[in-house]
């Protein structure tokens, strides 16, 4: 078995407040150069799972319990200071939002080349070379131009792909994608996965994907984690999931995808009594967990 780059062991995440688990010891491995699909239903722990790698978390919640392992790095235990660096060298986001998370004040080029210059300390012109070659590898025409634009100058698809071009400028090792076509009509969401997936291959890079579609998932990712409630439920490699999933709440949430070949059909919803068995399963009697510092 390839040994994982990202290695997420019994990670729990809580409010400060209640001490209520957010995220309840889920742990998940994603080797080298592979696609691993986060999925679940809104407010499930997907994103707050990609937000406690990066060390971006809320300020109300805290990380309770548990490793979580970068190319043979643990994050939690180094200082601050040595962790921020560490993961704004090996790590990127590609958040969902490209209007939102993209200043509305500033133009794109600046805000392509400042991770590399601030950063990673890359010369100026080194770092603008890379922007414009970047613009280029995302299909953007005229990208001098686009340079020298602000975000509401250009289209939403364009946006996106802005963004995913700032997410690869520094070659990292892991890209999280944050549900990136949410915002998108569904003609722009095929392109901007087919771009993401064939950066991802170019590159090599090791992809946490997280998405409520499990359609995407399956074109972009080689393994899935199912999540509910906080709580990884089931784990398995693309292919055997789609054929046999192992948990009722997964068979579910498959009934449940919309058919795309057949518009016409009925929806079907989540049985109650599947909710009801995977909340006793996931809300059973826990112990406490100690603080990570």
């Amino acid at each position: 078995m390839m040994k994982p780059f990202l290695s997420i062991k019994n990670l729990t995440v809580s409010l400060k407040s209640s001490k209520e688990p957010l995220l309840r010891s889920v742990s998940l491995d994603l080797a080298a150069g592979n696609v691993l699909g986060l999925v679940g239903e809104s407010g499930a722990g997907k994103s707050m799972i990609g937000k406690a790698i990066l060390g971006i978390l809320p300020q109300a919640v805290e990380i309770t319990a548990g490793e979580i392992w970068l190319n043979d790095q643990e994050l939690l235990r180094k200082p601050a200071k040595e962790r921020r660096k560490f993961i704004g060298a090996s790590t990127a986001l590609i958040p969902q939002d490209p209007l939102t998370a993209l200043n509305p004040s500033r133009r794109i080029g600046p805000q392509i080349t400042e991770r590399l210059v601030d950063i990673l300390d890359w010369k100026k012109d080194a770092a603008l070379a890379r922007a414009l070659e970047l613009l280029n590898e995302v299909q953007i025409p005229d990208p001098e131009r686009v340079m020298h634009s602000y975000p509401h100058e250009i289209s939403g698809g364009m946006r996106q792909r802005i963004l995913i071009a700032s997410a690869f400028a520094a070659n990292p090792k892991l890209i999280i994608a944050d549900e990136p076509t949410t915002a998108l009509d569904v003609t722009v969401q095929k392109q901007i996965l087919h771009l993401i997936a064939d950066l991802q291959a170019r590159h090599q890079t090791s992809l946490l994907f997280v998405t409520h579609d499990l359609g995407v998932v399956s074109k972009v990712c080689q393994h899935l984690s199912v999540l509910y409630a906080g709580k990884v439920i089931e784990a398995s490699e693309i292919r055997d999931f789609f054929k046999n999933p192992k948990h009722p709440y997964s068979r579910a949430l498959l009934a449940a995808t919309p058919k795309y070949n057949d518009p016409a059909s009925s929806l079907t919803p989540v049985p109650e009594e599947v909710i009801a068995e995977v909340e006793a399963e996931i809300f059973a009697p826990r112990t406490e967990c100690s603080h990570v510092n």
